[in-house]
């Protein structure tokens, strides 16, 4: 396979190692004088930095309610294992799935199609086969690093080699095995790609670390709401004559020791009801097309794609000749309420709200309490969605007025949002920093994946030298 010219057509690298022994970057003017000193780059085939690169058993798995995991192209997701949903089969069929392409820590799998090219790493002690339209990439440990392998898969320029040579399929695009396997992979002497996954893979477990946060406070939040506004546990605590748990006594003098008759049926003593869109405003965003971006400055249009992905990457551009409220920016609470269902906190950066999507604010009530309430009923609003008989099932503004909240007196919503508030606080805090650390890896991939940024081995940690 050929080496990688130096110094032709693109700033070269000089590797530096500091007094402590660190691994730098740095960027010089382009000098053949410096070439010999940086490291060889070579470009290869897929296949030529692999131990084994196997397909799938084309059948269908045989699909049971639990068991062994089967690992589908929707688990995969921008480089990460997304097992929100999850798919199993027995033992038996997982045995047989497991014949041609038995999974290991390390290993890699692509997707063939829908969506085509998404890849991820096996972790230690994950236990799966491979589904339909999945391919199994055994990197060879002696000349390729494996996370080095997955970032080189995402970047660009492989992304479009996989874009530009798909193969077709009856109704989808396909990555056909042979293809797969001529993928052209560039890439340094394995020491440096080791350190160049670590840069990488620093920021991207930060980034997840971040993600596991998040699932834990909102779950955190989410159980306080159902005990507070769907159980009543404080208040049948006090009726029974207990202590209502984890409360302090301060705040649990403020729940009520009875229930009233309401018109959902019985409710704390002294609580209201009141309909979704009295507890808040759900303002729908414009038909952006009508602002085109011109010469002036423009703004990412946040459509239902950009809510699901939580980022405005791609995203079509307008102009910013528009009302200051249709502005959105980071810890907005943003509910799609046609095709894909979804409530969010926006941390994906400023952008304009389009059609199909609201942007939920209340002047009088706090953002965890509309927030909870609104998500509260995204289930209800899905099954009205799904029962329309058009193509795209949407809820209308009845269906905000017919679901309801309740309300507790003034002093006790206060007390309750001294416990919420923080931890929906550090969910945006969090996912807004995440967003941050990945526009700094996404910026930092195609520099080092491409030499123009070479890392320097040194003894104790990589960096990353202006």
């Amino acid at each position: 396979m050929s080496e990688r010219p130096k110094n032709v057509g693109r700033v070269s690298t000089r590797q530096t190692t500091s007094a402590h022994g660190d691994v730098g970057l740095r960027e010089e003017a382009a000098n053949p004088t410096y070439g010999d000193m940086a490291g060889e780059w070579k470009t290869e085939r897929l296949t030529a930095l692999c131990e084994q690169i196997a397909d799938c058993p084309h059948s269908t798995p045989t699909w049971t309610d639990s068991g062994a995991l089967v690992l589908r192209s929707q688990n995969i997701r921008n480089g990460r294992l997304d097992l929100s949903t999850r798919s199993y089969t027995d033992e038996a069929h997982f045995e047989q799935r497991s014949r041609r392409a038995r999974l290991r820590a390390g290993d890699l799998v692509i997707t063939r199609e829908a969506p085509m090219g998404e890849v991820c790493i096996i972790p230690e002690g994950f236990r799966c086969c491979l589904g339909q339209r999945m391919v199994m990439l055994r990197p060879n440990a002696k000349k390729c690093d494996s996370r080095f392998l997955l970032y080189a898969i995402q970047s660009r320029a492989v992304q479009d080699e996989i874009k530009v040579n798909e193969g077709t399929g009856s109704t989808v695009s396909n990555l056909r095995i042979p293809l797969l396997e001529a993928l052209p992979i560039s890439h340094p002497p394995l020491a440096e790609q080791k350190a160049i996954a670590h840069i990488l893979g620093t920021l991207d477990d930060k980034i997840e670390l971040n993600r596991r946060m998040n699932a834990t406070l909102e779950a955190m939040a989410r159980a306080l709401f159902q005990s507070w506004f769907v159980d009543f546990a404080p208040v049948r605590a006090k009726l029974d004559g207990r202590k209502p748990a984890g409360l302090d006594v301060a705040t649990a003098a403020l729940f009520p020791a009875h229930f009233q008759d309401s018109a959902l049926g019985h409710i704390p003593q002294g609580w209201e009801v009141r309909s979704l869109d009295q507890i808040a405003q759900f303002l729908n965003g414009l038909a952006l097309q009508k602002y085109p971006p011109g010469d002036g400055p423009t703004l990412p249009v946040i459509k239902i794609a950009q809510l699901r992905k939580g980022d405005s990457e791609g995203a079509d551009r307008c102009n910013t000749e528009l009302a200051p409220q249709y502005v959105v920016k980071d810890g907005d609470v943003l509910f799609s309420w046609s095709g894909s269902l979804e409530v969010e906190l926006w941390c994906g950066g400023q952008g304009a709200l389009n059609q199909h999507l609201f942007k939920v604010t209340s002047p009088e009530f706090p953002k965890w309490f509309y927030y909870l309430w609104t998500l509260y009923h995204l289930d209800e609003f899905r099954l009205i969605a799904a029962g329309k008989a058009t193509t795209m099932g949407h809820i209308q503004r009845g269906h905000l007025t017919a679901a309801k909240a309740l309300v507790p007196p003034p002093a006790l919503l206060k007390v309750m949002t001294k416990i919420m508030a923080p931890l929906i606080d550090q969910i945006i805090a969090n996912q807004t920093q995440s967003c941050t650390l990945a526009t700094l890896r996404d910026a930092l991939l195609p520099k080092l994946l491409s030499g123009e940024l070479s890392v320097v081995v040194g003894a104790e940690k990589e960096s990353v030298v202006a």
